[in-house]
């Protein structure tokens, strides 16, 4: 197969690839994302079981009612003998019993227990909404990697089409040389073995490409085959700074926040504990209404109704010293979550500013490597043009060619590890902007 006709072939590929596909935008994936995505679903559900249980009920401050009615009988032969040595019998005596009511129970102190759990449901919810946003941060990240992935594949693509015409261009001319009488067969061959290298180079990059455009499909939760095309260039952020990115962290990175919370936490649960030396004191009342009927009692007939209430109050004197060993134990755990915080301040810090060194490297790469990729470019011009006067072998222009193709490559990659670190970055301090 000739290389014109290879070279149809793959141009033909690219133009039915990019027919009638959807233009995808950067904030369209993310909307697209935060609708569909499990993760976010999952937690949204965490969050409302979170939300319902934080109540008065689910702390115990609320009254318990509980009504019951029953209803049953028997059937009996019963022999009575009285004082006066007469037998009684009497077979098949049924009696029925009847009886319905309803208690209340009302526990009105317990040393501030009950508050201590209302307290601690309240920053169990803020914990899920804590959760539920953390899991928006890591899917807007993800998507933003996803997508931009998407666009280095596709300048891949172009840098080793673009290889391809010149291997192409030095394909013919190696041809016209040796039919002028002026080259070899050798480097017509070369040639051709050039021109299949990036070839196949070509359609690896084709194929990792379509890989990138799956996994965005997957983090949208749409069908994985869909096509569509993204914008041809990677905008990187060159204007954030350290300090800002440090201060927003402190006061709004999930981690930091759920770490403080679990402070709180900690701190309600020994107070939960220490409610346990107060007494508690509970209400209660009731009303019951009892029907009944015997043929062999002393009244055939039954029947009674009304109401009952008290004060009961119950105080904890010894346990067996579990008082005390529950109470230190809780605060061990509130030095335990102090300590937790500050290991997790020590980690977002540390994960911050390796984020931030990496960013502000590859922004010096870029300016770096786009001076390369000018000056490889005019490297390969000018080695181009000696190599159509014949002043310098193949093998030169081949180098010129790699070295152009390498310096884009580079160019390429320093700008997604740059957007990379940018996104990174700003998930860590919990400021990713959701509309980009």
């Amino acid at each position: 197969m000739s290389i014109k006709i290879k070279t149809l072939i793959i141009l033909l590929s690219l133009s039915i690839s990019g027919f009638a596909q959807e233009k995808l935008s950067l904030q369209e994936a993310i909307t697209v994302a935060l609708q569909n995505n499990y993760d976010i679903k999952i937690s949204k559900n965490d969050l409302s079981i979170a939300r319902n249980n934080a109540n008065i009920g689910n702390a115990g401050m609320l009254p318990t009612i509980a009504g019951t009615y029953s209803n049953g009988g028997s059937i009996q032969n019963t022999r009575q003998t009285p004082v006066t040595g007469e037998d009684r019998v009497i077979r098949g005596a049924r009696s029925t019993n009847n009886d319905l009511g309803a208690d209340l129970n009302w526990t009105i102190f317990d040393g501030f227990t009950m508050f201590a759990n209302y307290d601690r449901l309240k920053e169990l919810q803020k914990q899920g909404e804590i959760t539920a946003r953390l899991n928006v941060l890591t899917t807007v990240s993800d998507v933003i990697t996803a997508y931009y992935d998407v666009v280095r594949q596709q300048q891949l693509m172009v840098a080793a089409d673009s290889a391809i015409d010149v291997s192409v261009l030095r394909t013919n001319i190696a041809n016209t040389k040796l039919q002028l009488g002026r080259g070899s067969k050798l480097d017509v061959l070369t040639a051709q073995v050039d021109y299949n290298t990036d070839t196949s180079n070509f359609l690896q990059i084709k194929n990792a490409l379509q890989v990138a455009k799956v996994r965005l499909n997957q983090l949208m939760v749409r069908d994985i085959s869909s096509q569509f095309s993204v914008v041809d260039d990677i905008d990187v952020n060159t204007g954030i700074l350290f300090s800002k990115q440090a201060e927003i962290a402190a006061k709004q990175n999930p981690d930091l926040q759920n770490a403080f919370i679990n402070q709180k936490i900690a701190s309600l649960n020994l107070k939960a504990v220490r409610g346990a030396r107060y007494p508690v004191v509970s209400l209660n009342s009731g009303y019951s209404r009892t029907n009944s009927t015997s043929p062999t009692g002393f009244n055939q007939k039954f029947a009674a109704n009304g109401f009952t209430y008290g004060v009961t109050a119950s105080l904890n004197i010894f346990n067996g010293f579990l008082q005390r060993q529950n109470e230190r134990n809780a605060k061990v755990n509130i030095e335990t979550s102090k300590l937790n915080f500050e290991k997790t301040k020590l980690d977002v810090n540390s994960q911050l500013l390796t984020a931030y060194q990496n960013y502000s490297t590859y922004l010096d790469l870029i300016k770096l490597e786009q001076r390369n990729v000018d000056l490889a470019k005019e490297n390969l011009d000018i080695t181009l043009a000696k190599y159509r006067l014949g002043s310098i072998a193949p093998l030169e222009l081949r180098e010129a060619q790699r070295n152009a193709i390498e310096a884009q490559n580079r160019f390429i990659e320093m700008q997604f590890q740059a957007k990379l670190a940018e996104t990174t970055l700003k998930e860590i301090s919990g400021n990713i902007d959701l509309s980009n």
